[in-house]
């Protein structure tokens, strides 16, 4: 008897989960209707976004949203992967490997407005410098601002998986390679990485998949400019941030369904970079068997 109450639990569980995306969908796609019957290709087009004069496109932050994504992904690979082989192949035992790991947890752990307000106050100085050295206008806020903190955020997700896929490496392969005069660079770089190079992939698209939902410290940092951004250093907007802005002080109900529909967008992008990285999640842990 218990153990039957058990399973309906389980399986109530299970499909309560798919009902509330279920229901999240189709709010997101009734809501954005309106938006819809409008005109669908001109929230694409290079116009302004205006509320006011009902001028709604979705250019801007489509840019902004890619832009400050794979900006951050391309800062936070080397730092990602390094951490990755420093644990699976350096450092595999020991207090130093637990604090190293527990800093790694505690980086996905911290809320992102705390990212936002320290970066606030320690990184833009240091931008604005930089930027009065190279000649640019120092803003501080920004795109570059934007993506590089949240180049730190997305560290975690793509270490954490790399690592448990390179300690997946038959230790027998590279223990072969040893014995053939192989060293711990050749090893690493031709036995352990092209075994979980699907694993780190899958460890890219899940980051990439945080890092484009990211709302709180990119709408800190990025500038908020409704604008196409001219450099990686101008001001701008993404998806996510344009939601958290206007959305409680939406001046219209076709306002709020453009970002409605930009949210919708951004749920169903997110959703196949996830499922594209669990599929190469499974790849890689089928190539162990």
């Amino acid at each position: 008897m218990k153990d039957k109450i058990f399973k309906y639990f389980l399986t109530f569980s299970a499909l309560l989960l798919i009902l509330l995306l279920g229901i999240i969908f189709l709010f997101l796609v009734r809501d954005s209707i309106p938006a819809l019957k409008v005109n669908i290709l001109s929230l694409f087009s290079n116009k302004a976004w205006d509320p006011l004069n009902d001028s709604y496109t979705f250019l801007p932050f489509i840019v902004g949203t890619l832009m400050t994504s794979f900006i951050a992904l391309i800062i936070s690979y080397p730092f990602s992967i390094s951490i990755a082989y420093f644990l699976s192949q350096y450092l595999e035992k020991g207090t130093f490997r637990t604090i190293i790991e527990s800093s790694v947890e505690l980086l996905a752990a911290i809320p992102s407005v705390i990212y936002g307000l320290a970066a606030y106050f320690i990184l833009l100085p240091l931008i604005r410098m930089f930027q009065i050295k190279i000649g640019v206008a120092p803003y501080g806020v920004g795109i570059f601002s934007a993506s590089l903190v949240l180049s730190i955020m997305i560290i975690p997700y793509s270490a954490s998986i790399a690592r448990e896929v390179f300690l997946m490496c038959p230790r027998d392969l590279q223990e072969a390679a040893y014995s053939l005069g192989a060293t711990k660079y050749e090893v690493i770089t031709k036995v352990v990485f092209p075994f979980g190079k699907s694993g780190v992939l899958a460890g890219v698209l899940l980051s990439l998949g945080r890092a484009l939902g990211e709302t709180m410290a990119v709408t800190m940092l990025i500038g908020n400019s409704n604008f196409l951004p001219k450099s990686i250093f101008s001001p701008s907007n993404t998806m996510a941030s344009v939601i958290a802005n206007e959305f409680a002080e939406s001046t219209s109900y076709l306002h709020s369904s453009n970002l409605i529909l930009m949210a919708l967008l951004l749920f169903i992008i997110t959703s196949i970079i996830n499922l594209i990285g669990k599929i190469f999640i499974k790849k890689a842990a089928k190539a162990t068997i």
